[in-house]
């Protein structure tokens, strides 16, 4: 498993957590929202998938990875 803190623009409130959360559970990767940061730590196999893909899976919910 890979770890990687991520900065993320655009949180602001649980719903935020939620779709993020959920995005990255859709695509087999594990993800923890701190919106006093606005980073998420994710975890994911890296022979499943790439950070390119974890950034596009936020990305694609409206937010912006930094």
């Amino acid at each position: 498993m890979t770890n990687q803190t991520l900065q993320v623009e655009g949180m602001s409130c649980n719903h935020c957590v939620i779709s993020i959360e959920g995005a990255l559970q859709g695509i087999g990767a594990k993800g923890k929202v701190d919106l006093a940061s606005n980073t998420v730590d994710v975890s994911y196999d890296e022979n499943g998938l790439t950070i390119e893909a974890v950034k596009e899976a936020i990305e694609e919910q409206g937010y912006e990875v930094v």
